[in-house]
C-alpha cells in the first residue's frame, strides 16, 4: 500500500514463533528478531558487537504457519515487512507505544547455513481461491501436460 513504511531487517529468532489464532480462526505467528551491527576493533584485534535492536514481529494467515512450522530460536532470518505503530493500555492504566513489524516476506539467512525450501500446499486462507490451479506445474511432483525438457524459445 501506499505511505507505508516497509523495512527488511537481519538477525536471529530470540525464540520459537508462537503461533496463535485470532477469534475467527486466522492463525498468526508471534516473534521477536534481534539485530546488532558487529565492528572489527583493530586495536584490540577483535570483534565488538554493538547495541541490539529487538523487533517484535507477527505474521499472518499461511505465512504464519509457514513460520511456525520451518524457523526455529536462533535461526538467522532476513524479513521484510510494513512497520507499524501501536498504543495499547496496560492494567495499571499506563499507556504504552511500541513499534512492530507485519512480515510479507521471511526467510532463513543461508550466509552461514543452508536450506531446502519445500512447496506448500495451499489452504485457501491467504484470500486466494483453496488449492491449486489445475494447469500449475508445481502443484505436484510430475510435470504438467505439454510442459518438457525443452527450452521454450
Amino acid at each position: 500500500m501506499s505511505g507505508e513504511t516497509t523495512i527488511t531487517i537481519i538477525g536471529n529468532l530470540t525464540d520459537d514463533p508462537q503461533l496463535n489464532y485470532t477469534q475467527n480462526g486466522v492463525g498468526v505467528a508471534g516473534f521477536t528478531i534481534a539485530s546488532s551491527t558487529r565492528t572489527y576493533d583493530k586495536s584490540v584485534e577483535q570483534w565488538k558487537d554493538g547495541e541490539v535492536l529487538f523487533m517484535r514481529c507477527s505474521a499472518w494467515r499461511d505465512l504464519g504457519d509457514h513460520v511456525a512450522e520451518s524457523l526455529t530460536k536462533g535461526t538467522r532470518v532476513i524479513a521484510s515487512g510494513r512497520l507499524r505503530q501501536r498504543t495499547y493500555e496496560t492494567g495499571d492504566g499506563d499507556r504504552r507505544t511500541v513499534m512492530e513489524l507485519t512480515v510479507d516476506e521471511i526467510g532463513p539467512s543461508l550466509r552461514f547455513a543452508t536450506a531446502k525450501p519445500q512447496k506448500a500446499t495451499r489452504s485457501g486462507g491467504n484470500g486466494h481461491a483453496g488449492g491449486a490451479p489445475a494447469n500449475d506445474p508445481w502443484a505436484s511432483a510430475t510435470p504438467a501436460a505439454g510442459v518438457g525438457d525443452e527450452p521454450p524459445f
